[in-house]
This record gives C-alpha cells, sequence and structure tokens, in this order.
C-alpha cells in the first residue's frame, strides 16, 4: 500500500509567521501551489496559508447581527469569530492570516486515508510531519498523478 512518504514533495517550499503577506501571495501564484507551510526557525509546523486565506482580504466584514433582551446586546455569532475574521481581512503578515495548528500527515499514512481526509475536508494541501518537523507536503495532484500511474 502507498503512503504519504512515496509521494510527498520534499522541496517544500515554506514562509514564517512573520513572511508578508504579499510575498506569500507571489510564491503561490509563481509556483501555482494552494498551500503554504508556515513554519518556525525550527522547522516546526506551526500553521499553514491558502489561496483562501488571502482572498479573504477581499472580502466585505458582515456585522455580527444583535438582538436585545432586557436592555442589553446579544450577539447572534461568536466575537471571536468577528474578530478573527476582521484580523485575516487586515493581515499584513502571514502569522494574522494563517490557520494556525493545521491538519497534518506522517509520512506513513496511506494514500486512501490522505484522499478521504482531502475530499471530507476539502484540503488541498496537507502537510507531512515527523517528529514534528515538516518533511514534506502532499497536494491534490500528487493523489491524482498516482491514481493516474495506477500505483
Amino acid at each position: 500500500m502507498q503512503t504519504a512518504g512515496d509521494i510527498m514533495t520534499t522541496d517544500v517550499i515554506t514562509v514564517t509567521p512573520e513572511t508578508e503577506i504579499v510575498q506569500a501571495a507571489k510564491l503561490l501564484i509563481d509556483n501555482r501551489i494552494n498551500g503554504l507551510p508556515v513554519v518556525d526557525d525550527q522547522g516546526r509546523l506551526v500553521g499553514i496559508v491558502c489561496q483562501s486565506d488571502l482572498i479573504v482580504q477581499q472580502k466585505r466584514v458582515r456585522v455580527p447581527s444583535l438582538f436585545t433582551l432586557l436592555d442589553g446586546y446579544i450577539t447572534l455569532s461568536s466575537a471571536r469569530h468577528f474578530e478573527r475574521e476582521v484580523e485575516k481581512i487586515a493581515a499584513s503578515r502571514v502569522q494574522q492570516a494563517m490557520t494556525p495548528d493545521p491538519a497534518s500527515i506522517t509520512p506513513e499514512t496511506v494514500i486512501e486515508e490522505v484522499a478521504t481526509l482531502m475530499v471530507e475536508k476539502n484540503y488541498h494541501t496537507l502537510p507531512v510531519v515527523k517528529a514534528g518537523r515538516l518533511v514534506g507536503v502532499v497536494g491534490k495532484e500528487d493523489v491524482l498523478r498516482t491514481i493516474m500511474l495506477g500505483k
């Protein structure tokens, strides 16, 4: 059975939390990739920034709906969710736009499990981590290539 380690890309383009958003967007476009793992200075995975995280900067902010009850205001959505959305829209650094603690797989994860995660969770890129450090990534194209080659 093939594993993530068999099909992963090991020459991974990464960014740090301090990378500027414009630089991350350029890396995504120039390399025609959907996501960039975010690593700390020890190579540990701390987040992932995807095209959708950057596109959100063009989004309109939806103010949370409020209703009054006994002269008090109650929001119909989480204040933290609203704050996070505003933070992403105003982001100038990757740390502000990234998804922290992203889903990841190990080199031993079988392809069927990788495909299931991608389909069920709508992931385009999965970081591959071994002993806490980023060792590769598996993208949808990697899985499709494996299927096409019949392996």
